[in-house]
């Protein structure tokens, strides 16, 4: 077992670096993410307010932390997809 895991590893390419293309993707990801958290969720205003709210569309705490969640999530995906086609 130990063979086939070490196998799997050296075929897998090497990872890709950091760049300013990243962040973009990651950020667009993310303000993608909160119009999703404001078009989706229930009660986005209920619970502890966050210091300047106005800026997150009146989102709760834990709405803004679903919303980064959310935009993680989905930012990690399009970078790997978008790493393994070779465009970043």
């Amino acid at each position: 077992m130990m063979t086939t895991l070490l196998a799997a590893a050296a075929a897998a390419p090497a990872t890709f670096s950091w760049s300013p293309k990243v962040a973009v993707v990651m950020i667009a990801c993310n303000v993608l993410a909160y119009a999703i958290a404001r078009a989706n969720i229930a009660k986005p205003n209920e619970g502890f307010e966050i210091p300047n709210s106005q800026y997150f569309g009146g989102l709760s705490h834990a709405s803004v932390v679903a919303a980064n969640c959310l935009g993680h999530v989905l930012g990690i995906g399009t970078i790997l997809g978008l790493a393994s086609r070779g465009v970043l």
